[in-house]
């Protein structure tokens, strides 16, 4: 038997629809210390050869074999909103989840399948972005469709947001809104380290416009591109989920990088950035109205830990709200997914173990 104090290896993977990201920590009970990690590029349905190079790269390093496992899932259905060791059912119950997260939880459930092959015998744990959600008050669940559909609000990025309040405690204040700004991008308003309100909703397309996902739009105009212009469901999820945002708005990409970089040049990619810039403000609005004001504002993710020209093209015009007066606080917080991966898995584990 574990014994409960002792250091534990965890490895956490991350499966993205291109790239795998693997990383070691060594846990001890709240603590957690990285022994390194590796990102390796993979193509279509190539998860174990990728996760073979990844280990491969790991192991050069010295870093020793893992006790468990932890996996980064995007979507935990109604059911998991809590760190579980996987077993059959779990595995079904991210597989049924798959048809609200097309795009992510196929690699997740490929990343599982291929850890379970790699490490036969160890533990196991999904740890899923919506969790960070489950406690959403009924009125912010809950979308203005007829009941019964099981269609709600979930929310995502919970794994960054989650980090982001342990980072900071009490420096966050009572009522915060974080910004989780990358080529994917969310909003979530938090009380006292709850999450009370948040932008994604059933899927992850939906809120902010995003580097590639439309975010909001008018569901008339969906209708109308279905009925005018002949998509069907899956051309229309192709659209708002791999053609929009801000590929779509400026014709050419959705990387940030290369907008930014045109952006004097080229009136698409202005308009694309000044679009994205005004979503997310008018975001962070509406959710420190959610929250009857805001004592800080964070940014997390790529964009909004790298580009301070952007954090301040957001903040403009949020001096109302006390942004940019010295009346709220305002943070940059380095997200670490896999570190909040990491101590939720050696928390099970240890749990197993009779805590």
């Amino acid at each position: 038997m574990l014994a409960l104090t002792k250091p534990i290896v965890v490895y956490t993977l991350n499966a993205g629809s291109s790239s795998l990201k693997v990383a070691a920590f060594r846990c001890a009970p709240h603590d957690e210390d990285s022994l390194g990690e590796h990102e390796q590029d993979m193509s279509a349905g190539q998860l174990s050869p990728a996760l073979d190079a990844a280990l491969e790269a790991l192991h050069s390093l010295g870093v020793e074999a893992p006790a468990a496992v932890g996996h980064r899932v995007v979507h935990g259905g109604p059911d998991r909103w809590r760190p579980a060791l996987i077993d059959d059912g779990v595995r079904a119950d991210i597989e049924a989840a798959s048809v609200l997260a097309p795009r992510h939880q196929p690699t997740s459930l490929a990343a599982i399948d291929a850890a379970a092959n790699a490490f036969a015998g160890l533990p196991q744990v999904a740890c899923c972005d919506t969790a960070f959600h489950h406690g959403l008050p009924l009125v912010a669940r809950t979308l203005p469709i007829p009941g019964g559909s099981g269609v709600r609000r979930y929310g995502f990025h919970g794994l960054s947001y989650e980090w982001a309040v342990s980072v900071l405690g009490d420096a966050l204040g009572e009522r915060a809104v974080i910004a989780h700004l990358g080529s994917g991008a969310s909003l979530a308003a938090v009380r006292n380290g709850q999450c009370v309100d948040t932008t994604m909703g059933l899927t992850p397309i939906g809120g902010l416009m995003m580097s590639t996902r439309s975010g909001d739009v008018d569901p008339g105009a969906l209708v109308h591109l279905m009925r005018e212009h002949g998509l069907d469901p899956d051309g229309l999820e192709r659209l708002v989920e791999a053609e929009s945002g801000l590929r779509g708005v400026s014709g050419s990409t959705g990387d940030m990088r290369e907008l930014r970089e045109a952006r004097s040049t080229d009136a698409r990619a202005a308009l694309a950035i000044e679009l994205w810039c005004m979503t997310v403000r008018k975001h962070i609005g509406a959710l420190t109205a959610a929250l009857g004001g805001i004592d800080s504002l964070v940014f997390t993710g790529g964009i909004g830990e790298r580009s301070g020209a952007l954090r301040a093209e957001i903040c403009e015009g949020l001096e109302h709200l006390g942004v940019g007066t010295g009346r709220v606080a305002v943070h940059v917080v380095e997200s670490d997914e896999n570190r909040i991966v990491a101590r939720h898995t050696a928390a099970v584990v240890r749990q197993m173990s009779g805590a």
